[in-house]
């Protein structure tokens, strides 16, 4: 009877674990890594829409902005990452300006444009 409960309790604890490593999402520059559709809701000029490119180079987020067709529009200057949250700075129109983003699950950030106007921003899936 013992060896039938250690052997219970044996798969418990093996799927429990698998389920747990299956689960792991990811987080900070892994997270953030790659292409982002990006939308800013109510700016002066109507929403604007456009493509935010990061990649994870010696532990730093570094990339671009880039307008739908894929142009780049603005480097990034520089990434703050805080847990879960991104903040991009970069020059758009002669104005610096940033961008703040937080996770809001596998495939969608939210946040803000100068913290005055709504950004929304959805993974840019590869195609298979």
């Amino acid at each position: 009877m013992k060896t039938l409960k250690s052997i219970i309790i044996a798969c418990s604890l093996a799927i429990a674990f698998s389920s747990c490593a299956q689960g792991q999402s990811k987080s900070g520059a892994d997270y953030f890594s790659g292409k982002w559709n990006v939308l800013v809701k109510g700016t002066p000029q109507g929403d604007s829409k456009m493509l935010m490119q990061l990649e994870s180079k010696e532990g730093k987020l570094v990339g671009n902005m880039q307008d739908t067709t894929g142009k780049e529009i603005a480097k990034i200057d520089s990434t703050l990452l805080a847990g879960e949250e991104v903040t991009v700075y970069f020059s758009a129109s002669g104005y610096d300006v940033f961008m703040k983003l937080k996770k809001k699950d596998e495939d969608h950030a939210e946040g803000g444009l100068l913290d005055m106007f709504e950004a929304l921003a959805d993974r840019v899936k590869a195609d298979k």
